[in-house]
């Protein structure tokens, strides 16, 4: 079930100014059980971006909630993982303690899902940051957290490498503005390392743990990040990647432009290019029935704003053809997504593609945002499509 656009005017009215006075108003209430339905629809389905909740998970968590404050669901959410940790703590069979802390890290992360907008949101972040750390140092190969000193900062990601490859090709990937490094440090690394690559897992500029904010500019944070991984003996230094979904892809595109000669081949998926810059498209985009809720107000605190004017305008800068660079010789880069995608147009799939070196691409012509679609979860596009294209450009 979706959302219908009275109820979800109602929900957005609510959830963004958070008035209790209002909460027990009809058209709250429809907000609250169309939202409960389309919640549990994606568990029940895999949906993003709670699949592989436990759908009885959501179910019970779902009953709990009475408003659409933010901070209550986030304690709801919240609370269920709580139990999960404690039953990882407990357990003394690795198996079952790596399954609980996955179990609350998809718990804590929706509870801060999409934007950290309230304390509650902010607290459930860093215990979900915490539960996968838990989780991936019970993996074989492990995940390791690195911390790469960066203008007084820190870069955090996760660092993940195949056996029996050595130096390894490592992929730099990154989710969007609500995908942060822990979703695509789960979907992606899977096939990445079937196909013999090692992932960087980290947040795109304005989100998760980066030390940079969402402004042009901040694409340096990833040349850092090829210096490092250049300088570690088990990374191959001239077999270096870069992946990025949505938002995400923007970096990763522009990357490819930035670092032609560092960077091996580059991947972007449902990726911002040029209209997506626009108001007319933002206004379009937003009423998006594919997005689950909170479309706008995550898109304008990934910018830094909550004033709609400051964030129109502050996107109109990042726009790769306005920037000069569409003409200009890039890595060898992949551009992904599906035809259906409301979030953001196909259009800025195809006009790179017209322009400066030549590149590849790949459309599912029944997909949504980043090509997801029937027949195609996101697993099965980045083992089968990206991980395999990766693995290809590496050779």
């Amino acid at each position: 079930m979706t959302i219908r656009a009275s109820a979800l005017a109602a929900l957005l009215a609510v959830s963004l100014l958070a008035r209790p006075a209002l909460a027990q108003t009809p058209p709250l209430e429809q907000a609250l059980a169309e939202m409960r339905n389309d919640i549990q629809a994606r568990a029940d389905n895999k949906g993003y971006p709670i699949a592989g909740m436990d759908p009885q998970d959501a179910r019970d968590v779902l009953a709990s909630i009475h408003s659409l404050d933010r901070d209550e669901w986030a304690a709801a959410w919240s609370a269920r993982a709580d139990k999960y940790i404690a039953t990882a703590k407990a357990a003394t069979d690795t198996t079952a303690k790596r399954d609980a802390y996955l179990a609350a890290w998809r718990l804590y992360m929706f509870a801060a899902w999409p934007a950290r907008t309230s304390p509650g949101k902010e607290a459930a972040y860093h215990k979900a940051a915490d539960a996968y750390r838990a989780y991936g140092v019970l993996l074989d190969p492990p995940v390791e957290v690195v911390r790469i000193p960066y203008e007084g900062k820190e870069i955090v990601g996760y660092l993940r490498l195949p056996k029996g490859v050595n130096p390894a090709p490592v992929v730099i990937a990154m989710g969007g503005l609500d995908e942060f490094k822990e979703y695509e440090a789960l979907g992606f690394d899977k096939g990445a390392l079937a196909h013999g690559l090692g992932v960087f897992a980290m947040d795109m500029p304005g989100v998760g743990e980066s030390p940079v904010p969402m402004a042009v500019g901040s694409e340096r944070v990833f040349s850092r990040v090829i210096d490092y991984l250049a300088g570690r003996k088990e990374v191959d230094a001239n077999k270096i990647g870069i992946y990025g979904v949505s938002a995400g892809g923007y970096w990763s595109a522009l990357m490819a432009y930035v670092e032609p000669k560092r960077i091996r081949a580059a991947a972007a998926f449902g990726a911002p290019t040029d209209g997506y810059f626009t108001e007319a498209w933002q206004r379009k985009s937003w009423g998006t029935k594919e997005y689950l809720f909170g479309l706008k107000e995550a898109r304008m605190f990934v910018y830094g704003t909550n004033d709609e004017a400051v964030f129109l305008e502050r996107i109109s800068h990042f726009s790769l053809k306005t920037r000069g660079l569409l003409d200009k010789p890039s890595a060898p880069l992949l551009l992904g997504n599906g035809a259906n995608d409301t979030q953001v147009p196909i259009a800025d799939l195809y006009l790179p593609l017209t322009a400066g070196s030549p590149k590849f691409s790949w459309v599912n012509p029944t997909g949504g945002h980043t090509g997801r679609g029937p027949g195609w979860s996101e697993e099965r596009v980045n083992s089968e499509v990206v991980a395999a294209w990766f693995a290809g450009q590496m050779k």
